[in-house]
């Protein structure tokens, strides 16, 4: 499956740990089934929100395996396959496209987080765009990485012929405005977070990748419906309805509240992998409550 422009969300999907640590890949596997059903444009497997970072590559490739094998038709398979090294980057790239995958989320290198500059990341996703048997997305999350990418490094990575498309977790409008005027308008900019999304889409944004949809998909989807079918406040108003419920779920608890409110809503959270902590009952009922405001 070619890569084609994405109008919709994408779930950055969670991995579900054991208590013991291991990878429940019978809930992950059942995650991919049960986002067959939600109105969802594609998946992305490996992204931050599967806690890549303690994931040996025995195991992502074989979620991305999982996620090809149990992915419903037509639907893309996004891989957040970027490394620090542009040789190990290469090499899992290709590896999950024998897999599947239809295109490469990739990081920013980011180790030597003060050398990444503008001239360093052109080279690096360059030689990776080069290189590999499938499409590129930048994946941008300065949070993590505390490298961003500079509108001129983008002006020129969005002209690559490999390079699609990036992803944006910043939640910064101002920033998402100057990408998409100094990028090529064959190049894709989406949001990374619910945060942005209804300022995304005024700006013509149709594609979201957000850790939210790992455990309430529909609200984000439905806004979006809403406002291509030109109906602006009940967009607007179910967005600041669920704003909370994002905030919840990316910052104040973590993957740990993202695994809670997957498992609260019929998904397999599971639990988290150390040094991660899982949710205490006092986050739980916190969350209980956040997402009891966002439903009714």
């Amino acid at each position: 499956m070619a890569y084609t422009k994405i109008h919709g969300v994408l779930p950055p999907m969670i991995t579900p740990f054991k208590e013991n640590g291991d990878v429940d890949y019978e809930g992950f596997a059942s995650n991919v089934r049960r986002f067959n059903e939600a109105p969802l444009a594609g998946y992305l497997v490996i992204g931050s929100n599967s806690e890549t970072a303690f994931l040996s590559e025995e195991e992502k490739l074989e979620l991305v395996r999982l996620t090809k094998e149990n992915a419903a038709p037509g639907r893309q398979i996004l891989v957040g396959s970027g490394l620090d090294s542009v040789r190990e980057t290469i090499r899992l790239t290709n590896a999950c496209a024998k897999l599947g995958a239809d295109a490469a989320l990739v990081l920013t290198p980011s180790y030597y987080s003060d050398a990444m500059g503008t001239k360093n990341l052109i080279r690096y996703f360059t030689e990776v765009a080069d290189n590999v048997e499938i499409p590129v997305l930048i994946y941008n999350v300065t949070k993590f990485t505390h490298v961003n990418i500079s509108a001129d490094a983008l002006a020129v990575l969005s002209r690559h012929p490999n390079i699609v498309g990036m992803k944006d977790s910043n939640g910064n409008v101002p920033q998402l405005a100057t990408e998409l005027r100094v990028a090529d308008p064959s190049f894709q900019v989406m949001t990374g977070t619910f945060g942005a999304w209804y300022p995304a889409l005024t700006m013509g944004i149709t594609g979201i990748i957000s850790a939210m949809a790992n455990c309430c998909p529909e609200p984000i989807a439905e806004v979006q419906a809403l406002y291509d079918a030109g109906r602006l406040q009940e967009a607007f108003d179910l967005y600041q309805r669920w704003f909370p419920v994002n905030a919840a779920v990316t910052g104040k608890y973590g993957i740990g509240g993202l695994k809670y409110c997957a498992d609260r809503c019929g998904y397999t959270g599971g639990f988290v992998r150390n040094p991660l902590l899982d949710s205490t009952e006092q986050e739980k009922k916190e969350l209980d409550a956040i997402l009891a405001a966002a439903q009714n």
